[in-house]
């Protein structure tokens, strides 16, 4: 039987210049939609799990494209409500070679950051749900974001449902006079598996350590719910040149992946939702070294393919943790 996950976040409309041209010269962009929370459940549908997504859009017909777009991603739109305000945009311009990639957001008063959520039926939301996903990037938007995913949480630890959240701890969306450390501690006490690095902990449960360990071990003293943390390690040798491996705490020891060299990279955006997504994935079917490892098979992948979301099957992981048909051209 298909394990279900259910995620909840902002979406928006992504427009992306041309090949690799600056803002400053494309007349024109490829649109699509993207979002953290989203990002994870797409990828899970592809790999055959049953997902739902908890969001909000403006009720005009960009509102109706998101949606759809969700639809042909395979994820459930049975909670995405329509609300006033107007659809989050994000540009991207993709760097290369040594010029980084850039992005500007217009997120301002958007429908998800006005929507209050006090009518979302969370016992029916939850219902035979095994896993539930969130981020840091939810609270930081608005006080009402923030209560509603507080709501959410609560009620999926009641029902025993697993809770994964990356931290995602982004300084400039905390506008709304409220900081990290007033939110984020009360959220994270119900996670059992957290994505952070020492400036995430740092900014969102106020540890200083001298080392990310140290972290971990002060983390779980300070939040005993959490069982595993973990987080990727990236050297940026260039814009189309990386190179990538996991990382996963799990309570006594760090167990890390095989390290990749991504060249030629296509699209890193969404690279970080790819890991987390083929780490729930891996909790849920596999052994903790394997999870590790489909898990950052799954970001490496990520990067060949332009969009927020990683489209590709489980085989095509697994093929490339045990390093078969990598580059083929298959028939």
């Amino acid at each position: 039987m298909s394990k279900k996950i259910t995620t909840i976040g902002e979406i928006m409309m992504r427009l992306t210049t041309s090949g690799h041209e600056r803002f400053v010269q494309s007349d024109s962009y490829q649109v699509t939609f993207g979002g953290a929370e989203a990002n994870v459940a797409i990828s899970l549908a592809q790999f055959g799990m049953s997902t739902s997504h908890v969001t909000a859009f403006p009720d005009h017909d960009l509102g109706k494209k998101a949606t759809a777009y969700l639809r042909q991603m395979r994820v459930d739109t049975d909670f995405v409500y329509y609300y006033e305000g107007r659809m989050g945009l994000y540009f991207l311009e993709n760097g290369s070679m040594q010029r980084s990639s850039r992005i500007i957001y217009d997120r301002f008063d958007s429908a998800f950051s006005n929507f209050d959520g006090k009518d979302i039926p969370w016992e029916t939301v939850f219902e035979g749900v095994d896993w539930f996903h969130w981020t840091g990037i939810t609270p930081a938007i608005s006080q009402n974001a923030a209560d509603m995913l507080l709501r959410a949480l609560q009620i999926a630890d009641k029902k025993g449902i697993k809770i994964s959240g990356d931290i995602n701890y982004r300084r400039n969306l905390w506008q709304y006079g409220k900081s990290p450390l007033d939110i984020m501690p009360e959220l994270i006490r119900y996670c059992d598996v957290i994505v952070g690095d020492n400036t995430d902990f740092e900014n969102c449960m106020d540890i200083q350590a001298n080392d990310w360990i140290d972290a971990c071990y002060q983390a779980q003293k300070d939040f005993p719910k959490i069982k595993y943390i973990t987080k990727t390690k990236r050297k940026s040798i260039s814009a189309s040149h990386n190179q990538l491996k996991g990382i996963l705490w799990n309570g006594s020891e760090v167990l890390n992946s095989k390290t990749y060299d991504i060249t030629h990279i296509v699209d890193r955006v969404g690279g970080g939702d790819a890991y987390i997504a083929g780490l729930i994935y891996g909790f849920l079917h596999l052994e903790e070294q394997e999870a590790l490892e489909f898990a950052t098979a799954s970001s490496v992948l990520k990067h060949s393919i332009p969009g927020d979301a990683n489209l590709v099957k489980v085989e095509e992981v697994m093929d490339l943790v045990h390093d078969k048909n990598v580059g083929k051209l298959l028939r």
